[in-house]
Order: C-alpha cells, then sequence, then structure tokens
C-alpha cells in the first residue's frame, strides 16, 4: 500500500492525483488488476472528472451549493456538517482497472482528492494495486 500526502490551500478544492496513481501502479509491478484509491478523511472525497479548469471551479461551486445551510446537529461540535455530507453523498473511493501495467481511463479522466473542509495541510489517500 502507498499513501498519497496532500496540502490544500481553499475551502473547497479539487486536486489531480491522477499522476501519482500512475507512479503507484508502475511501482507495484502489476499488469492486470484493480488500484483501490480510498481517502482517508470524512471531509474529503475522490471522484474522475474531466481535467478543465472552468469544469474544476463549476464543481467546486456545485458541491458548496450541493447542501443549503441548516442548523445541522453535527455544527455544534466543529462546524463542518456539510463537509461530511458530502464527502458521504459524493463517495470515498474508487476501483480503477489496471490493464497492461496502466490505469484504465478514458480520454478525459482524471482523478481528484476533492477537498470539503479546507485548507489543510495534511491529507491522506490510501492507494493499493491488487493483482487479479
Amino acid at each position: 500500500m502507498k499513501t498519497i500526502t496532500l496540502s490544500t490551500a481553499q475551502p473547497t478544492e479539487l486536486l489531480d492525483i491522477t499522476n501519482e496513481l500512475h507512479d503507484a501502479v508502475a511501482e507495484a509491478g502489476i499488469q492486470e488488476g484493480v488500484c483501490s484509491v480510498f481517502c482517508l478523511h470524512t471531509t474529503s472525497c475522490i471522484i474522475v472528472n474531466e481535467h478543465e479548469p472552468g469544469l474544476k471551479q463549476d464543481f467546486e461551486t456545485v458541491v458548496r451549493e450541493l447542501l443549503p445551510q441548516a442548523a445541522y446537529r453535527h455544527d455544534c461540535v466543529d462546524n463542518n456538517a456539510r463537509s461530511h455530507l458530502t464527502a458521504g453523498i459524493v463517495g470515498c473511493n474508487l476501483m480503477i482497472p489496471v490493464h497492461q501495467g496502466r490505469l484504465v481511463l478514458g480520454t478525459w479522466q482524471s482523478v481528484f482528492f476533492v477537498e470539503l473542509d479546507g485548507p489543510r495541510p495534511r491529507r491522506s489517500v490510501a492507494v493499493q494495486v491488487i493483482p487479479s
């Protein structure tokens, strides 16, 4: 298993981790299998989407507006219930096929870590490449 460590600078931010995943597959030396990607936080998530600046900004806007401001009970603990709820809706993990030693991604697909409660100095994503 490999851990990708990130830092975020914005309250909501998309960070492309595709190259780090390609590196993890190469380091594992596995030709056929799957790459498991798992976010180790409850206020962030993992998605696959196109790496285009306007789309990234649109996604960040939609994530911020996905849930309305409300009197969430968890906010009395640390005022980030919307981040927790959004992460639960979007999801914390992916399984990406590996074929001939490469991630199987579409032409425009990239993998993003999505910060929902930033900025944070240290975020982690667990990556495990599993042979078939």
